[in-house]
């Protein structure tokens, strides 16, 4: 029993660290000056060379799903509801999570291993030997990157996904792509979108700073910076997952359209 109280009392210090470390990083955003170049370098980093993953898995998820929807749903003659059922469940919940979880997997361990090389090789110790503010400089941008590319992203894999959907019902049915783009849309709304879409940039958030305070944290040498990139990917996919069930509640009651 004291073992587990110490794991619980070590997970919420744990939390606590990178909860102050994401405030500090909030903070330093908003204090010029603004690395502006870098932000946008990094956005180029974690979000065009992320598109080919996120667009292939959305349509993929896409398809996968319409042919399920379809065996469903013909069980009750349904079959005209296939492109808006498979529309509504994407934008509001599949196409934001599988996006974020993939999302953690690429860039997660991406910034967890690059953050963590330069912390063991002394690149940040000569970084601020050099009278470079390292945390604004590494940190903050990549967090502003993550925050502003994932529901970039996520649009993406909704496109992307209803698009697979479309293909797939068309080489079953035959519908033409008007049609399917009709009936798709017919039950979509804003209150749909909009909210389901800004939660992914709290899962920026979120993914940024878990695996951005791993690799600028990390010790142990080159082990050290293995564990940091797997962790980043763990770590941050459970906050993800955890946080959405907290998102979702407050999107329907902040939006109680978006609950219908």
């Amino acid at each position: 029993m004291a073992g587990i109280v110490s794991r619980i009392a070590l997970g919420l210090a744990w939390l606590g660290d990178v909860a102050t470390f994401g405030l500090r990083a909030i903070r330093e955003a908003l204090r010029p000056p603004f690395e502006g170049f870098e932000i946008v370098r990094q956005v180029y980093e974690v979000g065009w060379r992320s598109l080919p993953l996120i667009a292939a898995a959305g349509f993929a998820v896409g398809a996968v799903m319409s042919m399920h929807t379809r065996s469903s749903l013909e069980r009750f003659g349904a079959e005209a509801l296939i492109p808006a059922g498979l529309a509504l469940a994407l934008i509001k919940e599949t196409g934001p999570l599988v996006t974020g979880l993939l999302f953690s997997g690429r860039v997660g361990a991406g910034i967890g291993a690059e953050l963590g090389a330069m912390r063991v090789n002394e690149q940040i110790d000569a970084l601020e030997s050099l009278a470079v503010n390292s945390f604004k400089y590494l940190v903050v941008t990549r967090v502003c990157a993550c925050v502003l590319a994932l529901p970039l992203l996520t649009t993406i894999m909704n496109f992307t996904g209803i698009l697979g959907g479309f293909v797939a019902e068309t080489v079953i049915s035959g519908m033409s792509l008007g049609l399917y783009w009709d009936r798709a849309f017919s039950m979509v709304d804003f209150t749909d979108y909009v909210p389901a879409t800004l939660k992914t940039a709290v899962f920026g958030f979120i993914i940024g700073t878990v695996s951005a305070y791993l690799g600028y944290n990390t010790t142990g040498g080159s082990a050290g910076v293995g564990q940091a990139s797997t962790r980043s990917v763990v770590y941050a996919s459970i906050l993800v997952i955890t946080s959405n069930v907290v998102l979702v509640k407050a999107i329907f009651f902040l939006f109680p359209g978006a609950g219908g």
